[in-house]
C-alpha cells in the first residue's frame, strides 16, 4: 500500500513535468514544422516567384535609375540646319566655259536681289526670263504695254555684264485672248464667212506686228537674241504644227511675219531663233527641219535653232541631242540650248523621292550632265549657248509638273544654293570619284 502511494506519487510528479515544458514551448512533431514553414511563406514555388518579383522590383529600380542617368546625362546636340549660302571658294561656271560658250540661267525678277542673285552673278554670264517677257506679262491688254519686269531683268544684266536672250516674242500658251478676238469681240476661230475670216487674220498680223515690232524696237540695243517663236511643232496636230490660235487664223504666217518684224525692227545684228522641246526626238525634229527649211527658201530671216532640252536621268540619249544639232547645222543655222534641266524621273514615273533623294540617284544625275557637257564642249562649232531653266533646285518649274513634287531637283544646285555632284559633273568630274569612295 505504501508502495502503490509512492508509484503514484512519481507519476504525478512526471506528469507535472511534462506539461510545465509543453507550456514553454518545447519541440513539436515533423507535420508542424513543415505547416510551420508553409506558414512562414517558405514553400518552393512561392519561394521563387518571391525571388523573380523582387528580382524584378530590383531589375526596375535599376532600370529607373539607368533611365533617370540618361536623362540626366546631356543629349548630344542635333545638327543644324544647313544654311543657304553662295561657296564662293568653288569655281564659277562661266569661267570654266569662257571658251565653250556663255553659260546663262533663267531667272525670275525677285531673283535679281538677295542671296540667289549673288549665286547668278558668279556662275552666269546671261539670263533669260522665265515668264516676264511672255505676251501675257507684256501686253496684257491691247496697246497696254507693261516694262516694269521685264526692265528690271534688262538692267540686272547691264549691271553684271550679262548677255540677255529675249523669251519669248510668239507662244500659244501666256498669249492673251484679246489677241484673238474680232472687231465686235467674238472668237476669231469661230468665223466661218471666207471674207471676214481673211479681214480676221490681217487684223491678227497686224496685232502681232504691233507686239513684236514695240518690243524689238525697245530692247534691240540691249538684247542680241531672241527667241521669236516657241513651240510651233506638234506632231501629233494635223500638218505637224500646233493647231493653235496662231495657226488657225494665219496658217504659218504668223511665224513668217513675227521673224520678218523681229529683223526689220531690231536691224541685221540681232539673232532670231525658233525655239522648241523635244528636238531630240526623229519625227518632230524632222518637222522643224521641213518647216525651218520651208522658211528660209522664203527669205524668211531665221538664225538658228533653239533647243529647250527639259530631260531625265533616264534619256534621251546624248547622241540624239547631238545629231539633232548637226541636222540643222546643214542648213547653215546655229544651235543653243535654251531651257536645260535634268528630271530625276521618267516621264511615267508618278513616284517622289521626298527629302531623301538617294545618293545614287544624284550621282547618275551627275554623270548624266557630265557626258552632256562633254559633248556639248566637243560641238561648239555648231552650239554657242547653253543655258539651264533655273539656277537652283529651290525654285524650278518641275516641282509642279507633271505631278506636285517635294523630291525634284533637276537644276545643278541644291535647295540652299550649294553645289551637287551634278555640279562637278559638268567643273570637275575627277571629284565624282572622291564622292563615290566617301
Amino acid at each position: 500500500m505504501q508502495k502503490s502511494n509512492k508509484l503514484r506519487l512519481v507519476l504525478i510528479m512526471m506528469l507535472a513535468v511534462v506539461m510545465i515544458f509543453a507550456a514553454c514551448g518545447g519541440p513539436s512533431n515533423g507535420n508542424d514544422v513543415n505547416d510551420a514553414s508553409v506558414a512562414q511563406g517558405n514553400n518552393p514555388e512561392q519561394s521563387e516567384n518571391q525571388d523573380a518579383a523582387e528580382g524584378n522590383a530590383d531589375a526596375a529600380e535599376d532600370s529607373s535609375e539607368q533611365e533617370q542617368a540618361v536623362q540626366e546625362e546631356p543629349e548630344e546636340p542635333a545638327e543644324p540646319p544647313v544654311e543657304p549660302s553662295v561657296e564662293q571658294d568653288i569655281p564659277s561656271l562661266k569661267d570654266v566655259y569662257a571658251d565653250y560658250f556663255p553659260i546663262g540661267a533663267a531667272i525670275e525678277p525677285h531673283q535679281t536681289t538677295g542671296l540667289v542673285s549673288e549665286l547668278l552673278k558668279k556662275h552666269v554670264n546671261m539670263i533669260v526670263a522665265e515668264n516676264s517677257m511672255k505676251p501675257s506679262s507684256i501686253q496684257p491688254q491691247e496697246g497696254n504695254f507693261v516694262w516694269t519686269n521685264a526692265d528690271k531683268l534688262v538692267n540686272f544684266a547691264k549691271e553684271n555684264g550679262m548677255q540677255i536672250r529675249f523669251h519669248t516674242l510668239v507662244w500659244h500658251n501666256q498669249v492673251p485672248n484679246w489677241f484673238f478676238l474680232d472687231e465686235d469681240r467674238k472668237p476669231m476661230v469661230d468665223e466661218t464667212d471666207p471674207e471676214k475670216r481673211e479681214a480676221n487674220k490681217q487684223l491678227l498680223l497686224q496685232r502681232l506686228e504691233t507686239h513684236v515690232r514695240t518690243i524689238v524696237e525697245r530692247y534691240k540695243d540691249d538684247i542680241k537674241y531672241w527667241d521669236v517663236v516657241n513651240e510651233v511643232v506638234e506632231p501629233g496636230d494635223p500638218g505637224g504644227i500646233r493647231n493653235s490660235p496662231w495657226y488657225q487664223i494665219t496658217g504659218t504666217e504668223f511665224i513668217e511675219t513675227a521673224f520678218r518684224v523681229a529683223r526689220e525692227a531690231g536691224g541685221p545684228d540681232i539673232k532670231l531663233y525658233i525655239n522648241d522641246y523635244g528636238t531630240d526626238g526623229v519625227r518632230k525634229r524632222d518637222i522643224i527641219y521641213d518647216l525651218v527649211k520651208e522658211m528660209l527658201d522664203k527669205g524668211v530671216p531665221i538664225d538658228g535653232v533653239g533647243h529647250q532640252t527639259h530631260i531625265s536621268i533616264h534619256g534621251p540619249t546624248v547622241a540624239s541631242i547631238i545629231d539633232s544639232m548637226k541636222k540643222f547645222a546643214e542648213l547653215g543655222l546655229d544651235n543653243i540650248v535654251t531651257e536645260l534641266d535634268m528630271s530625276l524621273y521618267s516621264w511615267n514615273d508618278r513616284s517622289d523621292f521626298g527629302d531623301k533623294i538617294p545618293d545614287h540617284i544624284l550621282m547618275k544625275q551627275a554623270e548624266r550632265y557630265q557626258q552632256l557637257f562633254e559633248a556639248f564642249k566637243e560641238n561648239t562649232d555648231i552650239l554657242s549657248e547653253v543655258t539651264l531653266w533655273g539656277i537652283s533646285d529651290k525654285h524650278t518649274w518641275l516641282t509642279g509638273f507633271p505631278i506636285q513634287r517635294v523630291g525634284e531637283a533637276p537644276l545643278l544646285f541644291d535647295k540652299n544654293f550649294h553645289a551637287k555632284p551634278a555640279y562637278w559633273g559638268v567643273v570637275d568630274p575627277s571629284k565624282l570619284e572622291d564622292m563615290k569612295n566617301q
